[in-house]
């Protein structure tokens, strides 16, 4: 399996972005697919997932109500819409796929749980300046 992610860019406070996440090699419905950042000096973060089973979807309490992630079956593709983009959301942003549901969903609700997802892409980098 491979993930391509794509999107990223340099914006102002207040607008939007929408990052991209390609699957390839196998159906992007066979996984949960998480979006993770990591901005300079800190640890990664999980920012929200969407799980294979039911697409339900989950989010970081920083990035609730502004973010929404969903899934294009068609297109293999798993989209972040991020909008109301502020300084702090800048950051390297990864998209993930993993086969154990629950485990990679908990770490989008339980920011304190560690857990690696199976396959990693590229990142793609956000900058939210003035």
């Amino acid at each position: 399996v491979q993930l391509q992610a794509s999107g990223g860019g340099l914006v102002q406070p207040g607008d939007s972005l929408r990052l991209s996440c390609e699957v390839s090699g196998n159906p992007v419905d066979f996984y949960v697919i998480g979006w993770f950042r990591q901005a300079p000096g800190k640890e990664r973060e999980g920012v929200s997932c969407i799980s294979a089973s039911d697409s339900s979807t989950y989010y970081a309490d920083s990035v609730k109500g502004r973010f929404t992630i969903s899934r294009d079956s068609a297109k293999n593709t798993v989209h972040l819409q991020m909008n109301m983009l502020r300084p702090e959301d800048t950051a390297v942003y990864y998209c993930a796929a993993d086969r154990m549901g629950p485990l990679a969903i908990a770490t989008i609700r339980s920011p304190g749980f560690k857990y690696e997802y199976d396959y990693w892409g590229q990142g793609t980098l956000v900058t939210v300046s003035s």
